[in-house]
């Protein structure tokens, strides 16, 4: 069981993504990078740090010295006063720009590490492995980093490429079933905004993805790896419009997260803006109403939640006014052309998000 994608940048090889069972290539690959006299410092958090007792006896046999830097797990965590923890850890250690960095965990972790390697002494080259379905789909791919700032998610950040993405389906059993299906609301994105056929493959295959059937999950990671890469191979830093249709359900849905206070996971805020883009592209005329519904289904049957309790439409709608995919005061809002087929629409307003929110807050 094992996939190769080859993803570039500017039309040149860039890094790949690998997706294995283990860990066992990893170290065979890692002997490319020559770190022979080089060091590793593997970031990771308090949930996920007990894997580096697996890794650091066999990478510490590729490289002159390794160390491991752990801070609490959740978004709480990924910001600037972690990142300056993390550069006073490579600074009393000596790390310096040939050195590298690897990001063992999920999206705060990946984020927060790509971040760091984009400032650190101007760049220092870092290696994403990813430990939750919505990091190996989403967050690992396509050289996005950043932190939260004053509670806004993402504000503060950078696109800087990964030398390498390490997927190991192994670790998704070790997830909570909850963090495990919070993944389920990016890929069913994925199929909403590129691949009609795919989202139907995830309705039939539901039972199989919820029980971790590995060559199923293989199947479907690949492919939301795939959509993914072709979207930021296309528009890798989001100046064509292409890769923001990456942030169908993530307007209101990040504005739900923050609104929350981060108790609700990514990728169940995603599922319930997802809901909401849903109800505007069929109320524009855009997609039918049983599109809608089916849509809607699809995310419920991945026991993704399509509602929320205890939050006002007012801080939902406040909030977005400070989304990073405002544009002179217009937010470019992904709608749905057909299921499969997204676009941006820049003159979706307040009116029509509040509209969008009856009956999903509760």
């Amino acid at each position: 069981m094992a996939s190769t994608l080859h993803v570039n940048y500017d039309n040149k090889p860039c890094y790949d993504i690998l997706i294995e069972n283990d860990y066992e290539r990893f170290y065979s690959v890692l002997k490319d990078f020559n770190l022979s006299e080089r060091k590793i410092c593997i970031v990771t958090d308090s949930n996920v740090a007990f894997k580096t007792e697996e890794l650091v006896p066999n990478i510490e046999n590729l490289c002159k010295e390794v160390s491991v830097f752990t801070f609490p797990a959740g978004e709480a965590s990924k910001n600037l006063d972690t990142v300056y923890e993390l550069y006073d850890f490579l600074i009393k250690r000596n790390f310096d720009r040939n050195d590298l960095l690897l990001a063992l965990g999920g999206g705060v972790v990946g984020d927060m590490t790509g971040f760091t390697a984009s400032t650190y002494l101007r760049g220092i080259k870092f290696i994403q492995m990813p430990t939750s379905l919505l990091s190996q789909v989403d967050s690992s791919i396509g050289g996005k980093t950043g932190v939260d700032y004053k509670g806004y998610k993402n504000m503060v950040g950078a696109f800087y490429q990964p030398s390498l993405v390490y997927i190991n389906l192994s670790t998704l059993k070790t997830l909570p079933k909850r963090e495990y299906l919070s993944g389920m609301g990016e890929i069913i994105k994925h199929g909403f905004i590129k691949d009609r056929a795919y989202l139907d493959w995830l309705n039939d295959n539901m039972d199989k993805i919820k029980a971790l059937d590995l060559p199923t999950l293989e199947y479907m990671i690949k492919r939301s790896c795939e959509i993914k890469q072709a979207v930021v191979e296309y528009d890798p830093k989001e100046t064509l419009g292409e890769r923001a249709l990456l942030n169908f359900g993530h307007t209101l849905g990040h504005a739900i997260e923050k609104c929350c206070n981060f108790t609700n996971l990514h990728g169940e805020c995603v599922s319930i803006g997802c809901v909401c883009a849903l109800k505007i592209s069929y109320a524009k005329g855009y997609i039918s109403k049983e599109d809608m519904e089916y849509g809607i289904l699809i995310l419920k049957k991945a026991n993704l939640p399509t509602d929320i309790k205890g939050i006002s439409a007012d801080s939902v709608l406040n909030a977005t006014k400070h989304d990073k995919k405002m544009d002179s005061n217009k937010i470019k809002f992904i709608i749905l052309k057909s299921l499969g087929d997204a676009a941006i629409d820049t003159e979706i307003t307040i009116d029509d998000m509040n509209e969008s929110l009856e009956g999903v807050l509760l």
